[in-house]
């Protein structure tokens, strides 16, 4: 079974940073491409970041380029996403989300989401 568990969320003031966790068990972790998601109150999902099954490769949101890093730690099964200079509107549950394939944007399981909260 498939399982996803994030954490790192919490409250930060404008401009800070958070490390966001999602740790993997289930499958294999090396072999899919992995993304965070998220979903501000009253909004839509957005896509936020993802990463190919080797790391080598990752893509962004407009709305994030430049302030968020992804990564992931294969001996770890661990997907993290560094989040800095942080702004009210990133606001959001943020969601790791595992791909059928070892690229690109699709998803197939979800964990069940961690909270940050942009806020003074």
């Amino acid at each position: 079974e498939v399982q996803l568990v994030e954490s790192g969320g919490g409250l930060v003031q404008p401009g800070g940073s958070l490390r966001l966790s999602c740790l993997a068990s289930g499958f294999t972790f090396s072999s899919y491409a992995m993304s965070w998601v998220r979903q501000a109150p009253g909004k839509e999902f957005e896509w936020v970041s993802d990463i190919n099954n080797g790391g080598g490769s990752t893509s962004y949101a407009d709305s994030v380029k430049g302030r968020f890093f992804i990564s992931r730690d294969n001996a770890k099964n661990t997907l993290y996403l560094q989040m800095n200079s942080l702004k009210p509107e990133d606001t959001a549950v943020y969601y790791c989300a595992k791909s059928p394939w070892d690229t690109g944007i699709d998803f197939d399981s979800w964990g069940q989401g961690t909270q940050v909260t942009v806020s003074s």
